[in-house]
């Protein structure tokens, strides 16, 4: 019989606080994945239906340099881990991923559907602004990163 993702959810620092009927809600929105090193949980450009919450492994989000087009040719913004929560495009039309997000040593992670996440938040409005809250958090850590990893390439790029 299969065990419930609940317990994983409210252990996972990204779901701290919420209200128990709220999580009763989204865990029938979650799914266990297992990706293998040099996979793609997501790629730049792809609808985004989904999120993830990392629960052991690597994860490199990475942006396409000119001319690069592969992983190769990337860049990373950031790498992620365990506790990790990757991707919030699912959230914000027109839902597609802003970046690659490539596993650098496998990955196991709760997949969270988006569309069925949409659903929940606009039966119960509550949810959904506390689900906002948490993934606006999210995006602007990751404006973060992505602006100190460009000041790093480019302030030493220019000998400053």
């Amino acid at each position: 019989m299969p065990q419930s993702l609940e317990p994983l959810l409210h252990g996972h620092k990204f779901f701290a606080g919420l209200e128990p009927a709220h999580l009763a809600l989204i865990v029938g929105c979650a799914a266990n994945e297992v990706f293998p090193a040099g996979s793609f949980l997501f790629r730049e450009g792809e609808p985004a239906q989904t999120f993830y919450l990392i629960r052991e492994g690597r994860l490199a989000l990475e942006i396409a340099t000119p001319g690069g087009g592969s992983s190769v040719g990337a860049l990373v913004v950031q790498t992620l881990g365990e506790g990790d929560v990757a991707g919030f495009s699912w959230l914000i039309e027109p839902h597609r991923w802003e970046f690659d997000g490539r596993v650098v040593e496998r990955v196991r992670a709760v997949r969270m559907d988006g569309t069925c996440l949409r659903d929940k938040c606009d039966e119960d409005p509550r949810l959904g602004y506390e689900l906002m809250r948490r993934f606006a958090r999210l995006a602007a850590n990751e404006l973060q990163a992505t602006r100190l990893q460009l000041l790093d390439v480019y302030g030493h790029a220019h000998g400053r």
